[in-house]
């Protein structure tokens, strides 16, 4: 939460950011290291359905990426639209070569 404070010499306001402790960071690390082990043991138990196991490695991924872009990369903090714009921008052309590269490999 920010606080404001006032300067008496010039009257402008100065905004102060509270600082987010470690807590957070540790608590985005251990719960991306239990997925990443979650996912590896998936894989190394090799009992498991091979659909299974690649709907789950998507899924994790997926939820891995956003805990890394919005607690490490600090997206989720104000001012940073324009970068977020600019991702979904390149995951959307991104998505549209894939999309268009498998319809030609399988165009008849």
């Amino acid at each position: 939460m920010a606080t404001e404070q006032h300067t008496p010499s010039d009257g402008a306001v100065k905004h102060r950011h509270r600082q987010e402790g470690p807590q957070r960071h540790i608590v985005v690390f251990v719960l991306s290291v239990v997925l990443t082990l979650i996912a590896f043991a998936a894989v190394a138990a090799g009992g498991i359905n091979a659909t299974f196991a690649v709907i789950l490695l998507l899924v994790m991924a997926v939820f891995q990426v956003i805990l890394q872009m919005g607690f490490w990369m600090h997206l989720k903090d104000k001012g940073h639209m324009l970068p977020i714009i600019f991702m979904l921008g390149g995951f959307f052309i991104a998505g549209t070569c894939i999309v268009m590269a498998l319809y030609w490999v399988w165009w008849d």
